[in-house]
């Protein structure tokens, strides 16, 4: 749905010129636009209305007014009328069409800020609970409004006893006197209290473990630090102000290092007048590999889309797009001679998601564009794996639309599949214990407006849905593992992480213009994190470029710290230097991630992950996948990737390039002379 918008504007600006129609020029000279404000809060609605005027500034009569949407298209929509509905925050443009008869037509171009509400809350960021005499601390916070939209505001900060504990503009700190102290954190009308208990300085001494140690570049060392009384004993309850040098890396609050260029390194953890140093001596992490492609399914009637391996390793199938009508059943069980056996003709444009059931017995894929708009879901049955058959679908309430599946078995409570839906951005819940006539139990959605709201991706691990949610973040809800009493038929709130899209990505914008395409895309549950990749493309392509060269992919990808699933933080991230992240597949301690026009990425993903993953030498292997027998020549589109648990090799999307069988080969070995 969201790469199909981008690749209908870039097809729109490579099309041929057509011979313009001669028309005499437009009387309209410009527009009395009322009101004037452009600036709205996210959420909120506002009426324009336009009126035309000639070059003596006299109104125009008889003039047809058209307002429409020139971009945003997942943050707000804008009405033939000139209502507009603001969904989240960003930037939102707006064109005005005039039509005069008989002359050629006016457009006027303007933007719609959408912005954050007034500042509702502000939350501590960097916080210390106890500090010693004579220590310094930097404590931060943010300011929020009452939807959760972060917002910009200074922080400014006071001490309510100075005498304790100072603190400057900024929030750095002082302890200067031992007793209870209260920061007090404001933005606008909104602020945050911080209590800090400060205590006598009796440290003698501080000792760092480990005080030397050996590690890999990447690779998390948590450092501890015990300030000692001169008696040698510990002094529990104090928190070091932690810093290291030289070279790239970070280090937090809890004494987790990770360097990210070999070499030796210095920590430091000081408690005001006293510290002591500890010594890291990286290597480099060494985890290079080289990559051989076993074979190729090219597709050039349509663009590739989602790829899914069946439960006994030897069938694939293959969605299609832009147009596409089918999906494709491949046999696989020699992965050098794959062999398209039968497709599935089904009455949409885009088979973007398919995922058949743990017992492998019924598939499952979604519909969008459909000429009857009859969208949904379609269930095949696998009794051939080979030749799957239509024995059923779904389209209640999801006639707009179904971008993303999942498949989901509860001994509890039975199989469901968890759809979404493009009209309304709502997940939800089909239960299919008899797939012949599957049936609806329960829809859930965020508290956000329809024009902002938006859901692409799910993941559901232990009875946890983990929600891609576009606007709205990460968003994780209890459908049966019972931390909130929740089931498949009442999905219930867990907690959710959002951030701040425009603010990540204003080199889009920067580079663009506003009204690009952003959002929360991908959601993968791994040990104790959850990776979400965004989709982000520019609105627009690079002037006076062609073909492969007019547009590119951006996006971040994050991992996601739930050990406390309730206050979910980022804790790493990963971003191209060109290209993008759309889809992820995390085999063992390995991710592998399609990247879009950057092709196709492996990742080693051991170990605590922390901190910016390309810097720290985790990549394993990247190919280019490229072809000049693709539907669109000489151009990576990498969608994703699904690795076949029965021989390990990679079943690599493409969006122009069909798919690729690809090998990870193990490392290569030193030759010793």
């Amino acid at each position: 749905m969201y790469l199909h918008t981008f690749v209908l504007l870039m097809s729109m600006q490579q099309q041929p010129a057509q011979a313009p129609v001669q028309l005499a020029p437009s009387p309209v000279a410009r527009l009395t636009i009322q009101p004037n404000t452009r600036t709205i809060t996210a959420g909120d609605t506002l009426r324009l209305t336009a009126q035309p005027m000639d070059a003596s500034g006299n109104p125009i009569a008889n003039a047809e007014i058209r307002f429409q949407r020139a971009g945003g298209y997942f943050e707000g929509t804008v009405e033939s009328n000139g209502l507009i509905r603001s969904g989240s925050t960003g930037t939102l443009p707006v064109a005005v069409v005039v039509n005069v008869a008989g002359s050629r037509p006016y457009v006027e171009r303007f933007e719609i800020h959408m912005v954050p509400g007034a500042a509702a809350r502000v939350e501590g960021t960097d916080q210390l609970a106890r500090m010693v005499v004579g220590q310094r601390f930097h404590f931060g916070a943010r300011a929020y409004s009452s939807t959760g939209d972060d917002r910009s505001d200074p922080i400014s900060w006071k001490s309510l006893a100075p005498a304790i504990l100072k603190v400057n503009g900024d929030g750095l700190a002082t302890a200067t006197g031992a007793g209870k102290a209260v920061l007090v954190a404001t933005a606008g009308g909104a602020s945050a209290q911080i209590n800090v208990q400060v205590v006598a300085n009796t440290i003698a001494s501080v000792e760092i473990t480990p005080a030397t140690t050996q590690a890999r570049q990447g690779d998390v060392i948590r450092f501890k630090a015990t300030p000692k009384t001169a008696a040698g004993k510990a002094i529990e309850g104090l928190t070091p102000t932690w810093s290291f040098s030289p070279g790239q890396g970070e280090i937090g609050a809890d004494g987790g290092f990770v360097g990210y260029n070999p070499g030796e390194y210095t920590i430091t953890a000081n408690f005001g007048s006293r510290s002591a140093d500890a010594t890291v001596r990286l290597s480099e992490r060494d985890v290079r590999r080289p990559l051989t492609v076993i074979s190729r399914v090219p597709r050039t009637l349509f663009t590739t889309e989602e790829v899914w391996i069946h439960q006994n390793g030897k069938v694939a199938y293959l969605g299609s797009g832009g147009g596409g009508d089918r999906l494709y059943a491949i046999d696989i069980s020699n992965p050098s001679h794959p062999v398209v056996t039968d497709s599935i003709i089904a009455n949409t444009r885009r088979v973007n998601d398919m995922q058949s059931t743990p017992d492998g017995k019924f598939l499952i894929f979604t519909r969008e564009g459909a000429s009857d708009r009859k969208n949904g879901i379609v269930i095949a049955s696998l009794e051939d794996p080979l030749h799957p058959k239509v024995i059923s679908e779904f389209t209640d309430g999801v006639t707009a639309g179904v971008h993303s599946v999942f498949v989901y078995d509860q001994p509890k409570y039975g199989r469901q599949v968890y759809i979404t839906n493009d009209g309304t951005g709502a997940l939800h819940v089909i239960d299919i214990g008899d797939p012949y006539h599957p049936k609806q139990i329960a829809e859930w959605r965020t508290p956000r407006p329809d024009a902002g709201r938006s859901l692409h991706d799910l993941d559901i691990r232990d009875g946890i849905a983990y929600l891609a949610y576009w606007n709205d973040g990460l968003v994780m809800l209890d459908v049966g593992n019972g931390i909130k009493g929740g089931s498949p038929s009442n999905p219930q709130f867990i907690s959710q992480y959002k951030y701040d899209l425009n603010k990540m990505y204003k080199d889009v914008e920067d580079t663009f213009g506003p009204g690009f395409i952003r959002g929360t895309h991908t959601a993968w549950k791994f040990k104790n994190y959850v990776v979400i990749a965004d989709e982000v493309f520019p609105n627009g392509a690079v002037k006076g470029a062609k073909d492969a060269s007019a547009g590119r992919a951006y996006g971040r990808l994050q991992f996601v710290d739930i050990s406390d699933i309730t206050r979910p933080k980022t804790v790493a991230w990963y971003e191209p230097e060109y290209g993008g992240v759309h889809n992820v597949w995390i085999a063992g301690d390995t991710m592998y991630i399609g990247a879009y026009n950057a092709g196709f990425h492996v990742f080693d993903v051991s170990g605590e992950i922390r901190g910016d993953l390309r810097a720290q030498g985790r990549e394993m292997a990247h190919l280019n996948t490229a072809d000049m027998d693709g539907k669109v020549q000489n151009t990576a589109m990498t969608w994703g990737v699904v690795v076949n648990p029965r021989d390990g090799l990679a079943y690599v999307n493409d969006m122009y390039n069909g798919l690729w069988v690809v090998r990870l080969e193990p490392k290569r070995q030193p030759v010793l002379p």
